[in-house]
């Protein structure tokens, strides 16, 4: 009963993740830094996006629930995201 060890799927959304997390976090702490302020630069979109704060309502009588969702791709996220790939494949 051999069992083919293989990389694990898990793993890699989680390592992903947290490259996102952490490169938007750097992208965020660096938008004041004048030479490193093009780190932050990005898009976001999403349901509740923009200063409208707009979401998605159900009302169900006794209580009203909101949903909305906003993302935000910035050059710090995206390089944490490769960099998160790349840590991945040298495990």
């Amino acid at each position: 009963m051999s069992r083919v060890v293989g990389k694990n799927s898990w793993a890699l959304l989680l390592i992903i993740l947290a490259g996102v997390v952490l490169g938007g976090f750097i992208g965020y702490l660096a938008k004041d830094v004048p030479y490193l302020s093009w780190l932050n630069y990005g898009q976001e979109f999403g349901i509740g996006n923009g200063n409208d704060h707009s979401t998605v309502s159900l009302n169900l009588g006794v209580m009203v629930i909101n949903f909305g969702i906003r993302i935000k791709f910035t050059i710090a996220g995206i390089i944490g995201l490769v960099l998160g790939i790349i840590i991945y494949r040298k495990l």
